[in-house]
């Protein structure tokens, strides 16, 4: 027998771990979990990709909108400085070549052409003629220059080479920075003399200035030695040397990024003269430049997290949702399972009913008729000694066959081998009668049984016996629930085409898991007083007489098993 019952458990019990495997919590979190990375990688991937690549290409789009027009600026201040010092070349160029040496060796003739000159051009400051020995023969101006001898400096010799020079800023006999234009001239005779003509450096700031540049900008003259021509606001005054490092040559207006000395991010852009030995430069920092775009990358930031933001809160949402259509297939999944395996528990145990009280109704059969033959026996015998008390042995014996006979016949009935019998049934005197077989045990413990039947409660076509076996489970299971002085209350009422009986009591009550195998044969909690069979036989019959049967209970509250019967006649299961 036991090898029996375990083979049928273990194919059930194999079942019952699958589905619990299926439907595990971890499965769902770690299937969740996966699904949103899932999700979130495809779209946050390329919306990054997309984001980084927008970045940098606004980034170099707004650089070079930036750098262009100081690009520009620098040009065009270039320009004017080579206008500048090309129209005094020119100028100094055309007296030298209008007028003699005996006109220009003349310090009142001189001094009318020095008038007329910086009537018409600014910036000069003194003119004077040298001869061919680097003597000042004739000078107008502040300085008491005249007979000075030139011979040794840098730009006689420079002159008397290239024939016109304009140095960079220098301080020479002046003590005072100036910028000189010479030109050398070579009369019909052959006789050659250099006229020479000072410019004022401030000129050169005015031109700087017209470049209208920002407060924390700045812009500059250097020479090729990185000398300052001009003040700077941050990187040195003039004749003091560069702090900055000396950019690549170029003739062409050019902007670097680079750190100052100062450590700010800036662009430098410049342009180096090619007559003179001048280098324009002019510094903006990046954080006054880039002000807009700083403004547009926090817009762009922004616009990325609230994308990235939807993007997770759109992914979770969709995840959720189908987590929570898989979880619900898979809960009817379960559900169905846990139909088919108890089904497959009731034909399992109906069919070891049926064997089990195929062989027990056999020695019964024996049983009864020996206890027959017994009677028989001593029927004849009227002066037997014991006559009286073998006949009540007999008759013990037979009540005692006829008990297994009902126990067997409710097995058989369980295992759906027997015709139901359907008859009108009055269900309120049935809890009655089913109650009063165990009104003794409830008055011992002292246990209240109460019952609320509807009066009008109406008379149902269905199985008398089965009805009573349901029953006396139902109230058998309430009592061993409920402690000493505890409360069974039974009700029955009409609810539409049907009658609900509902027993209710206050024991201990069942933990969700237990109510997950609280129909399931063999299952008990009666450690080791039951067999496990009670509310699986209830279970069947009442499906058999096309009712149903639900629970609901709540650990240390109580218990509550309902039964729904149909009013009228239906069609029995077979």
């Amino acid at each position: 027998m036991r090898k029996l019952v375990a083979l049928i458990q273990n194919p059930l019990r194999e079942l019952q771990s699958d589905v619990d495997e299926a439907v595990s919590p971890e499965r769902y979190t770690l299937l969740r979990r996966k699904i949103i990375g899932i999700m979130a990688a495809a779209m946050l991937i390329p919306l990054t990709v997309m984001a980084v690549l927008n970045y940098y290409e606004h980034q170099n789009a707004m650089t070079r909108e930036i750098q262009n027009p100081l690009r520009v600026l620098v040009n065009k201040t270039k320009n004017s400085f080579e206008l500048f010092l090309t129209e005094r070349s020119s100028t100094v160029s055309l007296l030298a070549s209008a007028y003699s040496y005996q006109e220009l060796s003349n310090e009142r003739n001189l001094a009318r052409i020095f008038n007329v000159m910086t009537k018409e051009f600014e910036g000069f400051v003194d003119l004077g003629l040298i001869n061919d020995q680097g003597l000042q023969v004739s000078y107008v101006g502040p300085y008491a220059l005249k007979g000075k001898n030139y011979a040794e400096q840098r730009w006689f010799q420079e002159v008397r080479l290239k024939g016109k020079y304009v140095s960079d800023v220098f301080m020479g006999f002046r003590n005072f920075p100036h910028v000189i234009i010479a030109v050398q001239h070579r009369s019909e005779d052959g006789q050659t003399w250099i006229l020479r003509a000072t410019l004022d450096t401030r000129q050169f700031e005015r031109l700087i200035a017209s470049m209208s540049l920002e407060p924390d900008a700045d812009a500059f003259l250097v020479n090729s030695k990185g000398l300052m021509q001009t003040n700077s606001n941050a990187y040195g005054k003039i004749l003091e040397r560069l702090t900055l490092a000396l950019p690549p040559k170029t003739f062409e207006p050019a902007v670097l990024s680079i750190t100052d000395p100062l450590g700010r991010e800036v662009f430098l852009a410049y342009a180096y003269f090619p007559e003179a030995d001048f280098v324009l430069m002019a510094v903006k920092p990046k954080a006054s430049v880039l002000k807009t775009w700083y403004t547009v990358r926090g817009d762009l930031l922004f616009i990325f997290v609230l994308g990235v933001a939807a993007v997770l809160l759109a992914a979770v949402r969709v995840t959720d949702v189908l987590i929570r259509r898989m979880k619900e297939s898979e809960e009817r999944r379960e559900l169905a399972l846990r139909h088919v395996e108890h089904s497959q528990k009731l034909s399992s145990i109906g069919r070891l009913a049926a064997g089990v009280a195929h062989e027990i109704n056999n020695p019964l059969a024996i049983i009864n008729e020996k206890a027959g033959l017994m009677n028989d026996l001593l029927a004849g015998q009227p002066n037997f000694p014991v006559r009286d008390r073998i006949l009540a042995q007999v008759e013990s014996i037979l009540r005692a066959v006829d008990r297994c006979r009902g126990i067997t016949h409710r097995m058989l009935g369980f295992a759906r081998r027997m015709d139901v019998s359907i008859e009108e049934l009055d269900v309120g005197e049935i809890i009655k009668e089913t109650m009063g077989f165990l009104s003794n045990e409830a008055m011992h413990r002292q246990i209240e049984l109460h019952l609320e039947i509807d009066p009008k409660l109406p008379r149902i076509h269905s199985d008398r016996s089965q009805l009573q076996q349901v029953f006396l489970n139902l109230f058998n299971n309430a009592l061993a629930a409920v402690a000493d002085g505890g409360r069974i209350t039974g009700t029955a009422r009409e609810v539409g085409d049907n009658v609900e009986v509902s027993v209710r009591d206050n024991g201990c009550g069942m933990s969700d898991e237990t109510l997950k195998h609280i129909f399931e044969p063999f299952f008990t909690t009666k450690k080791g007083k039951g067999t496990g069979l009670g509310l699986s036989i209830t279970y069947g019959i009442i499906k058999r007489l096309g009712g149903d049967i639900t629970v609901e209970s709540e650990q240390g509250a109580g218990t509550t098993l309902t039964i729904t019967l149909p009013i009228g006649q239906r069609e029995v299961q077979a």
